[in-house]
């Protein structure tokens, strides 16, 4: 009986156990879906304010009747539908990876129609440098700031949806039939084609869901946008529809025609605020690409803050945020009308989606071990879907679309130049590397001078000397008392515990006092404390040492090492050879422990003598025989990008008084 009670009580613990664990689950996936709102929906919930707008403009406009107007409602419907409910919320979201501010503006004319549009445009890049500026507070706290302005948003256009239809057009719920398409194309043609440009509109920010997913988790995306964002879009564009059903003059103007006079003024306040949030979602997305970019070592080395000690994702970039704000103001001073920066977002957004859709076809076939045919499927139907937005929207390229094309093709040069200039240093650094033979043969008796001090020598190569050492002892033939050859390494994880930060070994026999060490870091742990580094690594040293002589006196007590005055040794420190003596090998008996007292003796000298901390400062250059291409790539290009990224000392935090930098040409 007793034993029928203890598999009872372990039975209720078990069950208290998982409920506990999952109301802390939920109660996080609903917080980040909250949040979320403020970060990833903002520019997909304010394309009803330029849908229509722009779906009208140019050679449509001859064909305002009621069918054409519930053919792009239908259209829109379809194309929210498909593309980020089917595609984005139910497949994509899947390919996890551990882990217009203006438009708005432009509503105030509606009501102050004498307004010239330089103060429309000062106003919106003011809201641009107030937006930007507040991004160093990081996602979490955004998304909390701005999390309230879109579920309003949500609501004014939800409950405006649902006004207009009632007293509109009760019955504009026929235009959900997909007939209504059809009827669009048979009636519009090829001017109907070109509208599709405006139509994709509604589907932008829609990529930010898979480019945001870091910053949030897949369960919170596809809650917040099933829940809230898409039926209150539908209703939304339903509501719009309605009103333009009975007021057709008003197809061209603007959303903020079909807001009730009563409310004009707070939906306006609300609609302000909500397309500062929108641009919010295109900015996190931006830093987390150039994030994922700088790992796969295609982008140059920016400052990338961690904001979150939970979500690894959630990341701040400075210069990149700084240089995005210049460029987004250039775009609203230089274009200065919405339906030439509509165009080239249009653009933008249904070629990364199309790009998207190409790449589902490997993830599926090559990371989900589905079926071949199974993908073929989901690229031919989304593709062909996203194909025919695409070219609507290349028919535009001279009305705005190019600025998106042309800023592509430089991003993309500079990360292709990048990656190829780094593969090349990388390479030159490993077939040039030297065996560290060479180092153990360079004892007392062969001319290098040891001078008192410990060095730390930072480097990418993790077995064998880095060619910027060995090119610095060939010039210069003396190096410290104690050296330690550096790698550093990063994790996905907030922090690594000290205890477990460093992995210490020896590199030849104690009396060279050589050391391999790679510190380990997680993206949450200061790397900017220099003295808390240089004691960490050094008591880590000397804990190494005492572990060393306890394992070879523990049980043996008396033990003795027979160690060569002229020894061959591996890069791992273990003697070669045989193992048969000659007569004529000199030989030296040494207990291990005194070895190991002698050598924490030795460490705590060097240690007050000083530490320096020796890195690489290389030129990479194309040979002489290379060709022009390459030479402007390499030498000019790559050369450029180099000199202005961030160092490596400074993201280390090493201290400048104690910094060796070793010049050398790399010829690649």
């Amino acid at each position: 009986m007793s034993g029928f009670g203890t598999a009872v009580m372990v039975k209720i613990v078990t069950c208290l156990s998982l409920l506990f664990y999952l109301q802390k689950f939920y109660k996080s996936t609903l917080l980040l879906a909250y949040q979320s709102f403020g970060v990833v929906y903002g520019d997909l919930s304010i394309s009803p304010i330029y849908v229509y707008q722009s779906t009208f403009l140019g050679k449509l406009r001859s064909y305002e009747e009621d069918d054409i107007i519930l053919g792009v409602l239908s259209l829109v419907f379809w194309t929210l539908t498909l593309i980020p409910l089917c595609k984005y919320i139910i497949i994509v979201l899947g390919a996890d990876d551990n882990g217009e501010v203006l438009s708005a503006v432009n509503g105030i004319k509606v009501k102050a129609k004498g307004l010239h549009e330089n103060y429309t445009v000062l106003i919106a890049c003011l809201i641009l440098v107030g937006l930007f500026a507040l991004q160093h507070f990081g996602t979490h706290r955004v998304g909390f700031v701005f999390a309230p302005i879109l579920l309003a948003w949500l609501l004014c256009i939800s409950l405006v949806g649902l006004y207009n239809i009632i007293h509109w057009n009760p019955g504009i719920f026929k235009a959900l039939s997909p007939y209504y398409v059809y009827i669009f194309f048979k009636k519009a043609g090829k001017d109907g084609w070109r509208s599709l440009g405006g139509v994709v509109l509604c589907i932008t920010g829609a990529e930010a869901m898979f480019a945001d997913l870091g910053h949030f988790s897949q369960l919170s995306i596809r809650i917040a946008f099933t829940a809230v964002v898409y039926p209150c879009l539908i209703i939304a564009y339903m509501g719009e529809a309605a009103y333009y059903t009975k007021h057709t003059e008003d197809l061209e103007r603007s959303f903020f025609k079909t807001i009730p006079e009563v409310v004009f003024w707070p939906v306006f306040v609300v609609a302000t605020l909500a397309t500062v949030v929108g641009s919010q979602a295109i900015i996190s997305a931006t830093f987390s690409i150039i994030s994922q970019c700088r790992a796969l070592r295609c982008f140059p080395r920016v400052k990338i803050i961690h904001t979150s000690g939970q979500i690894h994702g959630q990341i701040y970039i400075p210069e990149v945020n700084w240089i995005l704000m210049v460029l987004c103001i250039a775009v609203v001073v230089g274009f200065r009308d919405t339906e030439m920066i509509g165009n080239a977002y249009g653009l933008a957004v249904i070629t990364v989606m199309f790009v998207t859709t190409c790449l589902m076809f490997l993830v599926i076939v090559m990371v989900w071990k589905g079926w071949v045919l199974a993908a073929l499927a989901f690229v031919v139907f989304f593709g062909s879907l996203e194909l025919v937005y695409v070219a609507a929207c290349f028919a535009k390229v001279h009305k705005g679309g190019w600025l998106p094309l042309t800023f592509s093709l430089i991003v993309l040069s500079v990360m292709c130049i990048w990656h190829y200039g780094t593969i090349k240093k990388h390479s030159f650094e490993y077939h040039n590397k030297v065996c560290l033979d060479m180092i153990l043969t360079l004892g007392p008796h062969c001319g290098v001078t040891r001078v008192p001090g410990i060095c730390l020598i930072y480097s990418n190569v993790v077995s064998g000397v880095p060619p910027m050492f060995a090119h610095f002892v060939t010039n210069f033939p003396a190096f410290h008392q104690i050296l330690i050859f550096v790698t550093i390494q990063s994790f996905t994880v907030p922090k690594v515990p000290v205890s477990q930060r460093f992995l210490v070994s020896r590199i030849g026999p104690p009396e060279f006092c050589l050391f391999q060490c790679v510190v380990r870091y997680g993206y949450k742990d200061a790397r900017k404390d220099a003295h808390a580094f240089e004691n960490q690594l050094l008591e880590t040293i000397a804990e190494f040492l005492r572990r060393s002589g306890d394992d070879c006196d523990t049980g043996t007590s008396g033990l003795m090492t027979v160690i060569d005055s002229s020894p061959e040794w591996d890069a791992g420190g273990v003697r070669q050879g045989n193992g048969a003596d000659t007569g004529t090998n000199r030989k030296r008996v040494r207990f291990r422990g005194v070895v190991c007292s002698k050598e924490l003796e030795e460490l705590e000298d060097a240690r007050e003598s000083g530490l320096a901390y020796m890195m690489g400062n290389t030129c990479v250059l194309a040979t002489d025989t290379s060709s022009y291409i390459k030479k402007f790539v390499i030498n000019i290009v790559y050369g450029f990008l180099r000199r202005n990224c961030r160092r490596p000392a400074t993201a280390l935090g090493v201290p400048h008084t104690s910094l060796i930098e070793v010049g050398m040409a790399y010829r690649v």
